[in-house]
């Protein structure tokens, strides 16, 4: 479709460039502005775009402005980059370039250049309107109006722009009615917007052709402007029934694909890749067709394709900004929950740190004085994020209310198990450990699947071994508690697999042997979670990490 040189674009506003990625995996799809250059990619959870799955390179890949040129360059990686299906080590980016890290099945990632943010919705139609009153033609107007589109960036004028749309269209095809129909959750067609010729609003929908809607809802494409003349309609009971000549109806697809020479597909996109329709018909055979090209009609399908799909994106991109404020609550309403006071008592002294990988974890320590007793506890709840945080919370509610009711550890750790096991919580379990001493140096101490504490003292550093099954794997399971003494000066140090598996650049773990290193120093503590720190560098913690010292003073 050409259009005269004096034609040009409208601008919906004046803003920079905003280029970013479109991220698809699992379904799921996220918008990643390029906000950083170099853009990295990779495994490493420090990374700008984080994709887990052990195909992608710790160090895969990174993106870079050259001049005005965006770049994507492939860093070594063990399984590949790729850009629209191509393995490369280096190259320019276009707009709409598929990459692939590592794997064709992972995640795809759509590099999107220069998008534009929306000016207030009334101002950009009010540049709509001044072309009606100019003296382009219609075609020339719908060129102008989608190079305006290509450029919107917003939701809240979204029913607007289609019913603009709509309008453009239907001047152009000289129509009867128009429709846009979108796919709901559940894959359904709704209709979203609907104009007659004269402007007025449609809502009924009983007379359009359903079975074309449907085809087109698969990959289908019809373009018919004379139904007298076809003998493809002939069994479409509503085009006979109501006495339609003129049907036109194309898929939105999120990706295009080629036509034959006849107009008909020459490969059908995936259902799935069928976002919605545009459908249109008259009453009467349409004379303008001719001075319409089809392509001009594919370029209003894509368009409109275009503007729902980025809508799309903008709403998911407003409802991830929701989540991330309330998960900000309820880390906050978290850390309440699990703020400890350490008590004040003449024969021990504790010292604890804990830091979640994420805005809220799933390890926790807590401390109690019920009696005599002081416990000391340090679980880890499988998984991260807000079902290992939910169930953390539960968890430290029952230890603590058993405690204060002066309940046996071990009675302690058979009743969490039974409660766990009860609720099916699917894979969800728990490790947890829980000391108590006496004024007398009588410890007790119970091991549920948690990594071995570190006891030092005189004699040197060990590890009580004494262990049972965690919490909420097996229904009925037995739980044994075990005895030692301390001596005034001993050290009790609990801490979750965070520490131990705490990784460098390298990704090798802190492990064992540095623990036990660090932990035969005169200042254990201070020296274990110095240590981690300078091990792991710059490096972010993959799991949420936990440190606990109890020092026995004495009487």
């Amino acid at each position: 479709m050409s259009h005269p040189s004096t034609a040009t674009p409208l601008q919906p506003g004046s803003v920079p460039r905003k280029p970013k990625l479109i991220c698809e995996q699992s379904g799921e799809k996220r918008v990643l502005p390029l906000s950083v250059l170099p853009f990295t990619i990779g495994r490493k959870p420090d990374k700008d775009l984080v994709i887990a799955d052990p195909r992608v390179s710790r160090e895969h890949a990174r993106i870079e402005l050259i001049g005005t040129e965006y770049w994507i360059v492939d860093l070594g990686s063990k399984h590949g980059t790729f850009v629209n299906g191509v393995k490369i080590e280096r190259q320019k980016l276009k707009r709409n370039d598929r990459l692939e890290f590592g794997a064709r099945d992972g995640a795809v990632v759509t590099f999107d250049p220069e998008e534009f943010e929306a000016q207030a919705s009334g101002e950009w139609f009010k540049e709509v309107v001044e072309l009606e009153t100019s003296g382009a033609s219609d075609l020339e107007k719908l060129s102008l109006f989608l190079d305006a589109v290509r450029k919107l960036n917003a939701t809240n004028v979204l029913d607007e722009v289609l019913v603009t749309l709509l309008e453009a269209t239907l001047r152009l095809t000289r129509a009867d009615r128009a429709f846009v129909f979108l796919r709901d959750r559940d894959g359904r067609l709704k209709l979203t917007a609907g104009r007659d010729s004269r402007g007025h609003p449609l809502t009924e929908q009983s007379t359009i052709s359903h079975s074309i809607l449907n085809e087109a809802a698969s990959g289908g494409e019809f373009l018919i402007t004379d139904t007298s003349r076809s003998d493809e309609v002939s069994s479409r009971n509503s085009i006979v029934a109501f006495d339609l000549r003129t049907v036109i109806c194309l898929p939105l697809c999120r990706t295009g694909f080629k036509q034959s020479s006849r107009g008909a597909p020459a490969g059908t996109p995936p259902a799935r890749d069928v976002m919605g329709v545009l459908y249109l018909d008259s009453h009467f055979a349409s004379r303008d067709m001719s001075a319409v090209s089809h392509d001009a009609l594919r370029a209003i399908a894509t368009e409109a394709a275009a503007l729902v799909e980025n809508a799309s994106l903008v709403e998911a991109e407003e409802a991830a900004r929701l989540y991330q404020q309330e998960l900000t609550i309820a880390a906050s309403i978290q850390q309440n929950l699990m703020a400890v006071t350490i008590p004040d008592v003449p024969f021990a002294r504790i010292r604890a740190k804990s830091v979640a990988c994420k805005d809220i974890g799933g390890d926790f320590y807590d401390v109690v004085r019920a009696g005599d007793c002081l416990t000391v506890i340090v679980a880890d709840v499988c998984g991260k994020g807000i079902s290992a945080a939910l169930l953390a919370s539960t968890l430290q509610g029952m230890v603590y209310s058993q405690l204060e009711a002066n309940v046996p550890l071990a009675a302690i750790a058979r009743s969490v198990n039974d409660f766990f096991c009860q609720k099916r919580l699917g894979e969800k379990y728990a490790t947890i450990i829980m000391a108590q001493l006496r004024p007398d140096g009588t410890m007790e101490f119970i091991n549920c699947g948690h990594v071995p504490p570190v006891l030092v003292c005189s004699s040197g550093v060990s590890r009580p071994r004494e262990s049972n099954l965690p919490v909420g794997l097996i229904p009925g399971a037995s739980y044994e508690s075990a005895r030692c003494e301390l001596e005034p000066g001993d050290k009790l140090i609990l801490l979750s697999d965070g520490v131990t598996e705490a990784a460098n650049a390298a990704d090798e773990f802190f492990g064992d042997d540095r623990l036990e290193n660090a932990a035969s120093s005169e200042d254990a503590f201070g020296k274990i979670v110095s240590e981690v720190a300078e091990f792991c560098g710059a490096t972010p913690n993959n799991d949420d990490c936990t440190i606990l010292e109890l020092k026995y003073t004495g009487n």
